[in-house]
């Protein structure tokens, strides 16, 4: 890393610090700010006014969109102004006027997106949330503190997922949703407040998934919402009629291990 790009990368009118890490090949556009603590790797793109402050950490061939704000303090009258971090990974599209604050010590000290995620515009990631990688925020979509998203979760437009849930590997929120317990992967949640409609058999086969492990997932959401079954009954026919399903595997694990309950 080197403190600053070849001048002609760096707009005129932008602000960047001289204590700020800038890989090989950034671009800083017009009017973007970027603080002391802040490393941008090789390939990120800051198109304009972007600010970028706090210990922030941005992976390369990310690309951020006008008005973007990551790293700044968090909206929780509880945050004190403990030196947390935020950290965006590589390859991430992240369009106009989305806001991601960094964590707190409530928290774990840590908000991070993972790889190849879709961040579009408005949406809210609030902080401590984590996000996994191949994620999709649609346009206004608001995580609220300490979420979890999953891989290639697809988070539909104006959702709100409450604070401290999770949203399982994925899975499908539908638009203007409304999640309040841990939306189950591979599932369809959709609503206000949301239901669990099943699996997204349309989203599973765009990934490629064979037609025996979406049989065996249909068989688990058939024993889990459908037969009259309270949830332990569901899990315990799942085991006893589903074997060598990893996926299946992966739904039962996501919901022994849910603390606030999940989406049903």
């Amino acid at each position: 890393m080197v403190t600053a790009t070849h001048p002609t990368d760096i707009h005129p009118s932008a602000v960047v610090s001289p204590r700020a890490h800038i890989g090989r090949d950034c671009y800083v556009g017009p009017y973007s700010i970027v603080g002391d603590e802040v490393e941008l790797g090789n390939g990120v793109r800051l198109e304009s006014h972007c600010v970028i402050d706090g210990r922030t950490i941005i992976g390369e061939g990310t690309r951020l969109f006008p008005f973007v704000s990551i790293g700044l303090a968090p909206q929780d009258l509880k945050y004190g102004g403990e030196k947390s971090d935020t950290r965006i990974g590589r390859r991430n599209q992240i369009r106009e006027f989305v806001t991601i604050h960094r964590g707190t010590a409530g928290g774990g000290m840590l908000t991070q997106v993972g790889d190849d995620c879709l961040i579009m515009a408005q949406a809210h990631i609030a902080h401590d949330c984590i996000l996994g990688n191949g994620v999709l925020m649609a346009n206004a979509a608001t995580l609220a503190g300490h979420v979890l998203i999953e891989d290639r979760a697809n988070i539909g437009a104006y959702s709100g997922v409450h604070q401290f849930c999770r949203v399982g590997q994925e899975a499908y929120v539908g638009g203007y949703s409304v999640v309040v317990k841990d939306a189950l992967p591979f599932a369809l949640t959709v609503g206000n407040h949301a239901r669990c409609y099943g699996l997204n058999t349309t989203g599973m086969k765009r990934l490629g998934y064979s037609r025996e492990i979406i049989e065996a997932l249909r068989h688990a959401f058939h024993l889990l919402l459908s037969a009259k079954l309270n949830t332990s009954q569901a899990l315990a026919r799942i085991r006893e009629e589903i074997k060598d399903s990893k996926e299946v595997d992966i739904l039962v694990d996501f919901i022994e291990s849910s603390k606030r309950g999940v989406v049903k």
